[in-house]
């Protein structure tokens, strides 16, 4: 499968050449930040990780370390975000978003509901080699039905295709627990988003619609609250479309007041090599300008350029 991401590997790439230009550009008085981001967005990620290998080999030297200690504010914490492998960054960014003060739920719900099965395996195994056991640090930093939903997220067992004969049950059963009955019965909606697959699930949303006469964003809108709300519309939204998901968030992580840093670095740098080219074509779709556009406008100096080659072009 061609690779949907905006950063391609390298063609003539040589990693001991690279490691060399940036201790140049890291070395002697001033950083030249220019050179160090115009190369590293331009190599992929496993490209950066033999950089990383040849920079300690020909100058017995930490490449991060050197990094962090050269560079400064949102343009290091994109560029140390860069070095990290996806799978091991994912793993680090839950861990933060646990064990900082106070949980960050967006972090959780944000991951949790857009990796793929296989991605969600690979996520443990790196949270256990670095952190412990990642369902274990959950459970221990969430309640309730929320707690229920990432925990079945974090299994990464969906089902595989679409099951004909379950769709229209799925949808009248959604339907009963939430818009056909006073109260909710949170269960149900947990159990079929959290379990059926993506392609079953917008069989499902179609005839929700026809039997309820609304999305079923809405009936969750109007039937949950809290983090159970915000993680059940992010499975919805994932299902739909991943790239969709990701557009709406870069777009609220920008066109707010002040911007969330956090969540535009986070996204740019793990869907750099993921869906980037499907990301700006559905923002484009949505918002009537492209993302390139909005990053312009919404950051400056080193950290936007840097950006703006991770976007990759204007649309």
């Amino acid at each position: 499968m061609a690779s949907r991401g905006s950063v391609k590997p390298f063609v003539n790439f040589n990693a001991k050449q690279d490691a060399d230009l940036l201790r140049k550009a890291m070395k002697g008085i001033g950083t030249d930040e220019d050179a160090i981001l115009m190369l590293l967005t331009a190599r992929s990620n496993e490209q950066r990780q033999e950089i990383k290998a040849a920079y300690k080999k020909a100058h017995g030297k930490d490449l991060v370390k050197d990094l962090k200690s050269e560079l400064g504010g949102k343009l290091e914490d994109l560029i140390v975000a860069l070095m990290s492998p996806p799978r091991m960054y994912d793993a680090d960014q839950l861990h933060k978003a646990i064990k900082g003060a106070g949980t960050n739920d967006k972090v959780l719900i944000e991951i949790l509901a857009s990796r793929t099965s296989e991605q969600m395996k690979e996520i443990i195994k790196a949270y256990k080699k670095e952190h412990g056991k990642l369902e274990k640090d959950i459970m221990g930093d969430t309640a309730g039905h929320y707690q229920r939903m990432l925990i079945i997220l974090v299994q990464g067992e969906r089902e595989e295709g679409v099951d004909e004969s379950r769709v229209e049950k799925d949808a009248k059963e959604l339907f009963a627990a939430g818009e056909g009955k006073f109260g909710t019965d949170e269960d149900k909606f947990i159990n079929i988003l959290g379990n059926r697959s993506a392609e079953h699930l917008r069989k499902v949303f179609e005839a929700y619609k026809k039997i309820a006469g609304c999305d079923i964003e809405e009936s969750i809108q109007g039937e949950c609250t809290g983090n159970l709300e915000e993680v059940l519309l992010a499975v919805v939204k994932c299902a739909k479309s991943v790239p969709g998901y990701f557009a709406e968030s870069l777009r609220e992580s920008m066109r707010r007041a002040g911007t969330d840093d956090e969540t535009l670095i986070r996204i740019m740098v793990s869907r750099s090599e993921e869906d980037m080219l499907d990301i700006r074509a559905k923002y484009k779709k949505m918002y009537g300008e492209s993302l390139y556009r909005t990053i312009q406008e919404d950051t400056e100096g080193d950290y936007g350029k840097a950006l703006l080659y991770l976007c990759g072009g204007d649309d």
